[in-house]
């Protein structure tokens, strides 16, 4: 067993060698991992040991000794207090060597191999002012109204008047909903005390710039809200539906169940590829357009989906990939839990004239393994799983059913390793890995697998 030689306050020369998942530094003292916010790889610092742990430390930066060659000046001013980015201190380009070591680590530790390709980290041009969909928390803030981002790892809100990866719009937005709560005394609601009304700004924008503004409150009400909807109008035309969403007693969710429309349509509509899509306030879809695009791109190349083929889509959302693929296959099924997503993918297969498509909405866990025992079985498996990546049931009906290729989609690495590392032991062969940066600035990466069977 490692012998800890740390203590706190103990003060320590050393080299920062690496970045963890949350963004910190990772320096190593005698072997032993100490975390260090506000540091990159290659920085040479003094900090101060303020924590010891069984397996790890915390430090705290006392003074930079020298920076690292990839260290660059963040152009937020908020970067330093704000939680939305972790990395925007990282040159961009080793941003992306960054994310696809993450990605090689997490497989190597799950698989132990190094067999397997592994691409460059397919980054933007512009790798800002890329978000369509921008979550914002509102708050007191000693009796004035914040609107904003968290703080890494608190709940604590940095009062933001812009974000520089989002839409401009939404600047505009929030400023201008900050001033009427302020103006009309709309309260912010409180989570330790349960009092006030308004809890978050949700602003979603498609390519067409249109605007949908989802008004996240405790209470089925709004006071005012006839002059909110008009003044917001007035600076922001181009707004085509505003929601009220009550969430009540949903604390680790930002959206509750029930939408009610206060202005204009019933959601929004955007393109990927050729095929159009229903967008409403429940929906999940990419938040990145020109990501998006290169990932499913290369889902669909990795699929190599022929006319002959029935193809399974796994955590389907509204169907951009099952539309994507029914365009060339026999047939796709496409599987999802949340109702109003199957509810706008089947307009969205009427939408764009596609008939070779089912969808069905219930847990993938349960519906999956029971359609593959009704007969129905594919030639592709798509799987596109949330953070907690697959259920175990989903992997061992796809071992069962043998298709011949399966493609991943992960916004995790960790769970996407221990999910390939169980399909490699059931009969199937990694074949590429091609990690697509959808959060630039961000921890976060996406990823796209193929694998066939062996």
């Amino acid at each position: 067993m490692q012998e800890i030689s740390l203590k706190k306050n103990d003060i320590l020369e050393t080299e920062i060698v690496d970045i963890n998942h949350r963004g910190q530094g990772v320096a190593k003292v005698n072997g032993f991992i100490v975390f260090v916010d506000n540091v990159i790889m290659g920085d040479q610092v003094k900090l101060e040991v303020i924590e010891v742990k069984k397996k790890y430390a915390i430090g705290k930066l006392i003074e930079l000794l020298e920076r690292s060659p990839h260290r660059v000046e963040p152009n937020c001013i908020y970067f330093w207090e704000c939680g939305g980015c972790q990395i925007m201190h990282i040159d961009y380009q080793k941003q992306l060597d960054y994310k696809k070591q993450r990605i090689i680590s997490d497989i190597r530790r799950v698989m132990g191999t190094d067999d397997i390709i592994i691409h460059n980290t397919i980054g933007m041009r512009d790798p800002y002012r890329y978000r369509n969909k921008g979550t914002f928390p509102v708050a007191n803030d000693n009796g004035n109204v914040a609107i904003g981002a968290y703080k890494l790892t608190t709940h604590d809100i940095v009062d933001l008047e812009a974000c520089i990866i989002q839409h401009p719009i939404a600047d505009v937005i929030v400023n201008t909903f900050r001033s009427l709560m302020e103006r009309l005394d709309i309260k912010p609601y409180d989570e330790i005390t349960h009092i006030g009304l308004v809890k978050h700004l949700v602003i979603r924008t498609n390519q067409n710039d249109d605007v949908m503004l989802i008004i996240v409150t405790s209470k089925n009400k709004l006071p005012y809200k006839g002059e909110i909807v008009s003044k917001l109008l007035d600076i922001a035309p181009q707004i085509k539906s505003i929601f009220l969403n009550v969430n009540k007693n949903q604390p680790n969710a930002i959206l509750g169940d029930k939408n009610k429309k206060l202005y204009g349509e019933s959601g929004l509509v955007d393109w990927i590829f050729d095929l159009e899509f229903n967008i409403s306030p429940n929906s999940f879809f990419q938040v990145n357009h020109i990501q998006t695009e290169e990932l499913y791109n290369k889902a669909i190349e990795y699929a190599q989906i022929v006319g002959t083929m029935n193809v399974f889509d796994i955590y389907c959302g509204i169907g951009t990939i099952s539309l994507a693929a029914a365009k060339i296959a026999k047939h796709v099924y496409g599987i999802e839990i949340i109702q109003e997503a199957i509810d706008d993918a089947n307009e969205n297969a009427r939408k764009n004239k596609i008939e070779n498509v089912d969808f069905y909405c219930g847990k993938a866990e349960e519906i999956f393994p029971k359609l593959h025992n009704q007969g129905i079985d594919a030639d592709v498996v798509i799987v596109d799983p949330p953070r907690k990546g697959c259920e175990k049931s989903v992997l061992d009906t796809i071992i069962k059913m043998k298709p011949e290729r399966v493609v991943y989609v992960s916004c995790n690495s960790s769970t996407l390793a221990r999910d390939l590392k169980i399909l490699v032991d059931g009969g199937y062969k990694v074949l590429e890995v091609q990690p697509v940066d959808m959060f630039p600035h961000s921890v976060h990466v996406e990823t796209v697998v193929l694998m066939s069977r062996v």
